[in-house]
């Protein structure tokens, strides 16, 4: 956030109050504020100043940036690519957008939700009208998720405190945690571990028969990892809905307690006070830290992503998982990155780069539009292939910070964090990204093929074939 820029927090600090069951009247006398001073920074006729929003983090208990602007700019980002598509047919200034999603952001998630639901109907109508008949999977759901961990800043107290617990009461360690678990599972919830042939399901219950299978092809971390989800599910299965209650599409919330299942999984394996010692300890050594609790490198750095308990917290990392085609399978975010809602995203990422190299960690220190670095990691992760003729899926896995973070990372060591001339310009996607001279750019931004110079406040044709 620069010096210059006004932070108007009104939403974040209305829903953080009452979230804590403080009136405007109790909130104000903690902040040594009148009720009157704060009612208007709660409808943004105020800015937040330094001095009230350091206030602001110590009364509340978060971090000063959790009031920065990222919500509005991602909202931004979203707005901006669904008015890029070919079928709206308009431009739009930049500078309405960002008026649009300050003042209106109700409207701006509505225009975004519109366009994803165009989308769906156009791909329906594609699927159908091509030679297969068969529908494409909705994309509304996974988004509907994503927003959601996004708005809990990737982090469940509640799941993560409880975990810890259990794992504390069990003297859970790696080397026997399926044997731990699976006696847990067992006098505790009458529930048996049965190891079946290797299978598509991962983890499978039968409620009647209360025997839980687990694939044979799969690694003992792999396995404690399934019953813990298991577990999540029997012990918070309560708790589980109530978080995920305000999702109330059926397959959003499917997908929303699916993914607080593998939180509290991941939580119980690795328990927050432990695994933000040794993270701080290791410098983020994502190896080292797979080796010490017997898990993946991917299951570590979903983890790692989650360490945002505002009293002990951790890097804010971003994360995601992508194929050879570029399908983004997972992403989770605590920090103000930019995922592309709709279309590809940006090539020149390291997260591409790592399939040419595989099982290496790459680094990179990217720059948005914006001029906001990043400083990511990328490595491919295999699943499956426990034998000649066992089917294997490769992706790749990338875990980044903002760059002030970078030093605290042992894998920035040897780079030149503060040059800018280290850092790969990236952007959300060519559709929507606002470079014009990317050699990698593969179409216009815009509709009509336009770009449009926010200094000059002019529009400058783009040649699709520039040979």
């Amino acid at each position: 956030m620069t010096a210059d820029k006004k932070l108007y927090a009104y939403a974040k600090l209305r829903r953080l109050r009452r979230e804590q069951g403080l009136t405007q009247a109790e909130l104000a006398r903690r902040l040594d504020i009148s009720t009157s001073y704060l009612n208007q920074i709660e409808n943004s006729q105020r800015t937040l100043t330094a001095p009230i929003l350091l206030r602001l983090a110590k009364v509340l208990g978060v971090d000063p940036e959790h009031f920065a602007d990222t919500d509005a700019e991602r909202l931004g980002a979203d707005v901006r690519t669904a008015l890029a598509d070919e079928a709206s047919g308009v431009n739009i200034d930049p500078v309405e957008v960002v008026e649009l999603v300050r003042d209106y952001p109700a409207a701006a998630r509505a225009l975004v939700a519109l366009h994803q639901r165009y989308q769906d109907a156009a791909g329906r109508v594609a699927a159908l009208a091509g030679p297969t008949g068969n529908p494409p999977l909705l994309g509304e759901p996974h988004d509907a998720v994503r927003d959601f961990f996004y708005e809990h800043y990737n982090h469940f107290d509640p799941l993560d405190t409880a975990a810890e617990q259990l794992a504390g009461r069990l003297r859970l360690t790696p080397a026997r945690a399926t044997e731990t678990l699976g006696r847990h599972l067992r006098d505790q919830h009458g529930v048996g571990v049965l190891v079946t042939a290797p299978t598509a399901e991962s983890r499978r219950y039968d409620p009647d028969s209360r025997v839980l299978h687990l694939a044979a092809d799969h690694t003992d971390g792999q396995r404690a990892f399934q019953m813990a989800t298991q577990l999540a599910f029997l012990e918070h299965g309560d708790r589980i809905g109530e978080l995920a209650a305000g999702l109330t599409s059926p397959p959003a919330n499917a997908l929303a307690r699916i993914g607080l299942g593998n939180y509290y999984a991941g939580a119980l394996l690795m328990p927050y006070t432990d695994i933000h010692r040794q993270a701080e300890q290791l410098r983020y050594d994502v190896e080292l830290l797979a080796g010490q609790y017997g898990v993946s490198f991917e299951t570590v750095c979903h983890r790692l992503s989650t360490l945002q308990r505002p009293t002990r917290r951790g890097v804010p990392f971003s994360f995601l998982r992508v194929d050879r085609a570029g399908n983004i399978s997972k992403r989770q975010s605590a920090t103000d990155f930019h995922f592309s809602r709709f279309g590809g995203t940006c090539p020149l990422w390291i997260i591409y780069e790592a399939f040419a190299a595989p099982g290496r960690i790459l680094t990179q220190v990217a720059e948005m539009p914006d001029g906001k670095r990043y400083f990511w990691i990328a490595r491919t992760v295999t699943h499956g292939g426990r034998g000649h003729h066992s089917p294997r899926s490769t992706f790749a896995v990338a875990l980044g910070c903002e760059l002030r973070h970078a030093h605290r990372l042992v894998y920035s060591d040897g780079i030149t964090l503060d040059d800018p001339r280290t850092a790969t310009p990236i952007g959300l996607g060519c559709r929507i990204c606002e470079r014009r001279d990317c050699a990698q750019r593969a179409r216009p931004p815009a509709a009509g093929g336009l770009l449009i110079d926010e200094n000059r406040r002019t529009v400058i044709p783009y040649a699709v074939d520039r040979r």
